[in-house]
């Protein structure tokens, strides 16, 4: 099959969180099963600079694009990353020549560009135009979240119009319900399609467009990044006031639990990590964690070392770690913690890094190497998420033989188990409520785990062992297009 996968970002070329390493992930693992795989994102000035770039041709005609009563100019670049992988960015200075992705960013704070409609209604329609006008003909075309959600109205409508022979099937995966591309109505004339699919149910929403309903109301098929998730989304609690237009295409949703990236979160021969170990031999990731504390400042000791990766936000659920952080270095354990985000909750935690030295680190923003240290390093992973979709730390702390304490919600609770589930199986550990209180029960057995040394080591042993890989979740996504390409 030949698959168009559009996203809004890709690693290595542009990435705010895990759809970037979702895009790349799954592209390699379709190319790798045999498929042709080609994925297009907006040419943003982080992937003009990327030393990864490859060499770039024109692909087809240039690009004009109709918005509304306007034109915009644009073309489609194209280099080849690996066997069966093809790389296409969409260039227009004007829209995807900027320092951030979606927002800006200066003096403190951050706000959405107040053309986004305007950026990703190009960019949208610039990948119909390539599904339907390009040099190739795709099998299946596979979005992801608000930005490219109006992709599969756009491919719907286009087989309205005759001459297109053996269209592509569409799939829209949905991975964060929180965010809807939701903008004023008239922006829907942006879109230049007629007035009859902005409606209660189709892309309308509230009197509001939202473009991740669009791709909701139309795909051919509907999906998650978690079997949990997408179960959750069909109730008020996740489905964020899309529970009913999610019902309503129940028949053709489906949750499938995202991988990870074996070439990167590996535990021997990774260049982030000081010393390699693997299931059979674990001694490395003692001396990881020596050295981990070292750098970080923590007190070099054979105490109890949980860490946590994150954006800092609610939904993460940060305020609640550094709620019970008191607590937890009361009992003798230290935690490190990487992210930024929230000032607040910035505010926050360097207010009680310096109350606790010693016993908690705070290192703000991100850096992917310190990251990899910090899952390897890390006794236990604290991941106390309010809601999360997939969600990819917890299996990248189980890649590492770094039992995730987490709360037993979408794809944390497909992919953790824990010994009240089946004992024989444990791997982690889960808590119920987003509470305080609900989550010091967990860190607590936690606790008791660490003073059993074997026990210890057998969760280490069944996490590092477990299928996370691309490859099986590129399996179920292959059937999924089969089993579209066959109705």
């Amino acid at each position: 099959m030949r698959v168009l996968l559009a996203a809004s970002e890709v690693y290595p070329f542009s990435k705010t969180g895990g759809l970037a390493d979702m895009t790349a992930g799954l592209t390699k693992a379709l190319a790798r099963l045999g498929h042709e795989a080609v994925v297009v994102s907006p040419f943003y000035r982080c992937a003009r600079k990327s030393s990864q770039l490859p060499e770039l041709e024109p692909w087809g005609p240039p690009l004009r694009i109709p918005l509304d009563g306007y034109t915009v100019e644009g073309r489609a670049l194209r280099g080849r990353l690996a066997a069966r992988i093809t790389i296409c960015f969409i260039e227009q200075p004007g829209f995807f020549d900027r320092p951030g992705l979606y927002d800006e960013i200066g003096a403190g704070r951050r706000a959405p560009y107040p053309d986004n409609a305007e950026r990703f209604i190009f960019f949208s329609k610039a990948v119909a135009r390539l599904a339907r006008e390009g040099p190739e003909r795709m099998d299946v075309v596979h979005t992801h979240d608000w930005q490219t959600g109006l992709v599969p109205l756009l491919v719907r409508h286009e087989t309205l119009r005759p001459g297109w022979i053996g269209a592509p099937r569409t799939v829209h995966t949905i991975h964060n319900l929180a965010y809807q591309g939701l903008e004023a109505a008239w922006k829907y004339a942006l879109t230049n399609l007629p007035p009859y699919y902005f409606h209660p149910d189709g892309a309308e929403f509230y009197g509001k467009l939202s473009l991740l309903k669009a791709g909701i109301a139309f795909a051919d098929a509907v999906t998650t990044v978690s079997p949990g998730y997408a179960r959750e989304i069909l109730n008020p609690e996740f489905g964020m006031g899309l529970e009913g237009a999610l019902r309503a295409r129940g028949s053709v949703l489906r949750g499938i639990l995202n991988g990870v990236d074996t070439e990167m979160w590996k535990t021997r021969g990774n260049p982030h990590l000081p010393f390699g170990y693997d299931a059979r031999r674990l001694e490395g990731k003692a001396r990881v964690k020596r050295a981990l504390q070292a750098e970080l400042g923590l007190r070099e000791a054979d105490v109890p070392l949980f860490g946590t990766v994150s954006r800092l936000e609610l939904q993460k659920g940060i305020d609640l770690a550094l709620e019970v952080l008191p607590w937890l270095t009361g009992r003798g354990a230290q935690y490190a913690l990487l992210g930024s985000g929230d000032p607040e909750l910035a505010a926050r935690a360097r207010e009680l890094a310096g109350k606790f030295p010693g016993r908690f680190a705070f290192v703000e923003g991100y850096n992917e190497p310190l990251a990899h240290r910090i899952e390897a390093g890390a006794d236990f992973y604290l991941m106390p998420s309010r809601f999360e979709p997939c969600g990819l730390n917890q299996m990248y702390s189980l890649r590492y033989g770094t039992p995730p304490v987490v709360r037993a919600v979408g794809g944390l609770n497909d992919a953790v188990v824990d010994a009240a589930e089946d004992p024989k199986r444990a791997n982690g550990f889960k808590f119920g409520p987003s509470e305080a209180e609900a989550l010091r029960g967990a860190l607590e057995r936690a606790l008791g785990l660490w003073r059993d040394p074997e026990a210890l080591r057998q969760y280490r042993i069944r996490g590092m062992r477990a299928d996370f890989s691309w490859r099986r979740a590129a399996r179920e996504y292959a059937a999924l297009y089969r089993e579209l390409l066959g109705r």
